[in-house]
Formats: structure tokens, C-alpha cells, sequence
């Protein structure tokens, strides 16, 4: 919501100040249809030409994003916390056998169904549940640093793949302005088509012709680059729920002592949405 607050600022400040400067918006608001669309369709067919479908609905998708913000709060930071130190509880009372049905069926598991919007999140279930299936089928307890590599492995493709929808928008954000001027060159190619017209009319249309400039910048630093640095963000701001699971985890094949481990998770999560150390130890005595 705040993104839209503020492209409303921007624009009200933009065209405002040019109407408070004597500027009239007509020639503005007759060019804009025309060179939007040419600037807009040959920015479209770019991205789809150089992005897969899966990319490219991405970043439609992240228009969603956008307003809506980071998907975890507070809450689903606590929960993810006390979803992964019961299944951790589980595996030191009753070994990893014990485990089984939960990470081979999670929407079945009594422990994760207590957790529905974590559930829903396929990425992070997909996280516990494969890296818990490693201690089921491993015939031998694993090294702890070894399950804590495929972790960050498994954490860094996803974080790298959750950008680029952002880098989209940033590469919309460095070509833009060159689309505007594609847009402007024909607009002087038409202008060069009437010549022989009076000035006043010519004038008009080298307006036009330069609206197409002036919207390829716009666009670039007042629409795609915010959007993709926002973007960025957001995905930053969501990986650190991964974080949080990969501390849970890795600290107890340690045989770090619970507050240790928890600590690791707390301080893994930003400041905007930590939970305190009290708020967990309650949370966990009473579940």
C-alpha cells in the first residue's frame, strides 16, 4: 500500500508541477495513449522475449506483491519456530523413524496441520520436509555441516530464483528509457513527413514526438525501478523465514542446549518482525 502512496506523490508532484509552471496537460494526455502503447508493447514483447513464462508470470504476479508486502509477519515468524522444534522435540524422543509419515504427508501430519498458512507455503514445507526425509533414509546420522550445506544451497536457489521477477524490473528499468527514445525518433519521423506545415502545427508535433522521451523516463525511474527494488526487498525480507528453519535444525544435530537455539533463530529474523526471547519460551511452554 505504501508503493501506491507513493506513485501517487510522484505523479501529483511530477504533472503538478509542470501545470503550476504554465505547462498545459493536453499535449501531454493526447501524445501519452500512442506512446505508451509503443513504449509499453515493445517493453512487453522484450521481457517476453527474453524471460521463460514461468519468470514472466512472476513478475506479473509481483505486482501483487507489491501492495500486498511481505508475505510473514510476526506470528509466522513464532509459528515457524515452534512448528520445526516440535518435529526436532520429536526426532530426539523418538529418532527419525518417528518422522516419517509426517515429512512423506505433511497436509496429513497432526504437527504441521497446526500451522495452515505455513502449510500453504510450499517452498518452506519443502524445506523441512526434505531436509528431516535426509536423517529418515540415511542409514547413518549425518554430519551436521553436511545437512547445513545442502541448507544453504537449497536456501540460495531459492532466493535466486524469488529475484528474478525483481530483476525484471530492473532490466524494464535500464531499457525504458532507450524505448523512449524509439518511441520519440518516430514520432520526428512523422514530424519530418509534415514539413511544409505551419510552425504551430510542426511544434505540436515535436510535443508529441518528445512526450515519448520523457514517458520512457518516467516509467523507468518513477515506476520500474522502485517496483524492483521493493521487490527485492520483500524477497529479502521472506527469506528469512528459511533461516530461521535451517538455525531450528543444524543447531540441534549440534546438540546445542534450546536456548541457544532458539536465540540463533530469533536473531535471524529482522528487527521489524522479531519476536522477543520471552514471547518464544512462553510460546513454546505452551504448546
Amino acid at each position: 500500500m505504501l508503493s501506491i502512496v507513493g506513485l501517487v506523490i510522484m505523479f501529483f508532484c511530477v504533472f503538478g508541477g509542470f501545470v503550476m509552471a504554465g505547462g498545459s496537460l493536453a499535449p501531454i494526455i493526447k501524445a501519452a495513449p500512442i506512446e505508451t502503447f509503443i513504449i509499453g508493447g515493445a517493453a512487453t514483447g522484450a521481457m517476453i522475449c527474453g524471460n521463460s513464462l514461468t519468470i514472466v508470470k512472476g513478475t506479473l504476479g509481483g505486482i501483487g506483491k507489491l501492495i500486498a508486502g511481505p508475505a510473514f509477519k510476526k506470528q509466522d515468524y513464532m509459528d515457524v519456530i515452534f512448528l520445526v522444534s516440535k518435529i526436532m522435540k520429536v526426532l530426539k524422543a523418538e529418532g527419525a523413524v518417528a518422522l516419517e509419515s509426517h515429512v512423506e504427508n505433511p497436509e496429513a501430519s497432526a504437527i504441521f496441520g497446526e500451522y495452515p498458512k505455513l502449510l500453504k507455503d510450499h517452498a518452506l514445507i519443502h524445506l523441512i520436509t526434505d531436509t528431516i526425509r535426509l536423517l529418515v533414509v540415511s542409514s547413518s546420522a549425518p554430519r551436521p555441516d553436511a545437512i547445513e550445506d545442502i541448507m544453504n544451497l537449497a536456501i540460495k536457489t531459492h532466493h535466486h530464483e524469488a529475484l528474478k521477477p525483481a530483476e525484471t524490473f530492473a532490466g524494464l528499468a535500464g531499457a525504458l528509457p532507450a524505448l523512449g527514445i524509439v518511441a520519440c525518433v518516430l514520432g520526428v519521423v512523422k514530424t519530418m513527413g509534415a514539413i511544409d506545415q505551419p510552425p504551430a502545427v510542426l511544434g505540436a508535433l515535436i510535443g508529441s514526438a518528445l512526450v515519448g522521451t520523457f514517458l520512457g523516463v518516467l516509467l523507468a525511474y518513477g515506476i520500474a525501478d522502485p517496483i524492483g527494488n521493493r521487490l527485492k526487498q520483500i524477497v529479502d525480507d521472506e527469506g528469512q523465514i528459511y533461516h530461521v528453519v535451517k538455525q531450528i535444525i543444524v543447531g540441534t544435530l549440534n546438540g546445542h542446549p534450546m536456548p541457544v537455539i532458539i536465540e540463533a533463530a530469533r536473531v535471524a529474523i529482522g528487527h521489524d518482525n522479531q519476536p522477543s526471547f520471552s514471547e518464544i519460551f512462553d510460546g513454546l511452554r505452551g504448546k
